[in-house]
């Protein structure tokens, strides 16, 4: 039988501290060689739109996941969302179609995941103030992970939307932590322990003249195109780069491929993925003045940890619907 989960049904299953875990393992899985997760490809979709097929397997849960991610930027003039996502899990042993699920909660929730994550293994222990560039769903997601991992004394937030910064004040208010709306993208990585980049952005909205020392960056935000982006050359050069895939990100990030087509740094910057770093392959962070910057480009293999939890989830509590596709 397939399982069939609508993005509510999703949503209520999620538990954050759970992704935590899933996510760190699948990472380290993707290090010791017992999952896979090769580049995606990406095709034309209609107008501007890329349609990125998203493939990862785990030998250890024996399943697969094809996630297709749709970038479509014309959606925004439809009133509806620039990405969306659909994902298919199948058993590696018997190639049974186990579940078909809407991908939109289980992406933000594994992507504030991976920064929760990088943040525990790369940011300096006694980071206490985290800067959110952008404040929409993506900001409170990665304010409640962060806020798992580290005992944060206030956050700095800007957007261009006075709207989005009260929305996101409502989001975290549980937090009771203290908020501060920053006249700038400068203003907050001055103040900042921890930056997160959460925007859309296609030129650099983040430079590395303003990095201060040990500061640790989950950059996240551009869309997997290699010619959009949100920090500069610069950035990318000061710091001790680690990426959740070095395929991935050497054929996706914008942050990336740019930094590499300027001269800043070359592609020997980013070879130390992640699961590297948590499983002591390779250094993290080496000293407390030391910048990091985790490039989020997002992998099929964080998915499909999620995507198990929610499945094992959702039939031991009887949530979704379960159908026949052979029959």
């Amino acid at each position: 039988m397939t399982l069939v989960l609508r993005h509510s049904e999703i949503s209520s299953l999620l538990d954050r501290a759970a992704v935590f875990g899933a996510v760190e393992r699948a990472l380290s899985e993707l290090s010791t060689g017992s999952a896979q997760n090769p580049a995606p490809p990406s095709m034309d979709g209609t107008e501007d739109g890329r349609i990125i097929p998203m493939v990862a397997q785990s030998g250890t849960a024996e399943l697969a996941v094809v996630k297709v991610l749709s970038d479509l930027p014309g959606n925004r003039a439809r009133g509806l969302p620039r990405q969306r996502s659909t994902m298919l899990v199948t058993s590696t042993r018997t190639g049974e179609c186990v579940a078909v699920l809407d991908g939109r909660a289980i992406t933000a929730i594994r992507t504030a995941a991976a920064s929760a994550v990088a943040t525990a293994h790369l940011a300096r222990a006694d980071s206490s103030v985290v800067g959110v560039v952008g404040a929409g769903n993506l900001a409170v997601e990665h304010v409640r992970a962060l806020s798992s991992i580290r005992d944060l004394d206030s956050i700095v937030v800007w957007s261009r939307s006075a709207d989005t910064v009260e929305r996101f004040r409502d989001g975290i208010a549980d937090l009771d932590l203290k908020i501060e709306h920053a006249v700038s993208v400068e203003d907050v990585v001055r103040q900042s322990h921890i930056v997160c980049t959460l925007t859309p952005s296609v030129e650099p909205i983040l430079f590395g003249q303003w990095l201060n020392a040990g500061t640790h960056l989950n950059v996240v935000g551009a869309a997997p195109r290699p010619n959009e982006r949100e920090v500069d050359g610069t950035a990318m050069a000061r710091s001790r780069v680690v990426v959740d895939s070095i395929a991935t990100a050497l054929s996706k990030s914008g942050d990336a491929l740019l930094a590499i087509a300027e001269g800043a740094v070359d592609d020997s910057h980013f070879d130390t993925e992640l699961g590297d770093v948590i499983t002591g392959r390779k250094t993290g962070r080496s000293t407390d003045a030391e910048i990091t910057l985790f490039d989020s480009t997002g992998i099929g293999l964080e998915d499909l940890a999620v995507a198990e939890l929610v499945i094992h989830r959702a039939r031991a509590t009887g949530v979704g619907t379960e159908i026949d596709l052979t029959s």
